[in-house]
């Protein structure tokens, strides 16, 4: 395996690593998916990426209901449809699989379950349209969303979990922590 020349590459790495294993002792081997669900992490381990979109009054859309509002008024603009829905697809799979408690005490678990699917399967649909490459991957992420996202939460619980008492988030960040101080990740 070559060595990673950039903070991004060593993260989706270290991503990859994880995912990988995690789908491994799960029984999931599919490595488009694993690669594509270790790419995402890493870009979204860096909450700009994750609070990406903004709304007509410039402010960042934190919710999945503000994202989807935004996905009606940019349904004029299929490619901007598409580049929205694969957002909203893997912010859900994102908060639903490695941030469930934090979305489970929201009462949103199931509304993200299917908001995920439906924009991954959107996603789908749209690269079929346009002939893009990738069309059956995003169709088996909506097909089995909730699995995916169970892996995700088992992961976490694995390689992520926070001492008794921590801050449900503490796990993630004292993992990712040390990337910034060893100049691994720039966030």
């Amino acid at each position: 395996m070559p060595v990673p020349d950039s903070s991004a590459e060593k993260l989706k790495g270290f991503f990859l690593t994880l995912v990988r294993k995690s789908f491994d002792q799960l029984g999931i081997y599919d490595r488009p998916i694993a690669e594509y669900v270790a790419t995402m992490l890493a870009e979204f381990s860096r909450s700009d990426r994750w609070q990406a979109l903004r709304g007509a009054d410039g402010r960042r859309l934190a919710s999945v209901a503000g994202m989807m509002l935004a996905a009606g008024a940019a349904g004029a603009r299929v490619a901007g449809e598409r580049e929205l829905r694969k957002h909203v697809g893997d912010y859900t799979l994102f908060m639903s699989g490695l941030f469930r408690r934090y979305v489970e005490r929201g009462g949103y678990l199931d509304y993200y379950f299917t908001e995920g699917a439906r924009s991954y399967r959107a996603v789908s649909e749209l690269d079929v349209a346009f002939y893009h490459p990738g069309f059956l991957m995003f169709d088996e992420l909506s097909r089995r969303f909730e699995h995916y996202s169970g892996a995700l939460d088992y992961m976490r619980k694995c390689y992520f979990q926070p001492a008794p008492g921590d801050d449900p988030f503490a796990g993630f960040y004292r993992q990712i922590e040390g990337w910034v101080r060893h100049g691994i990740s720039h966030n």
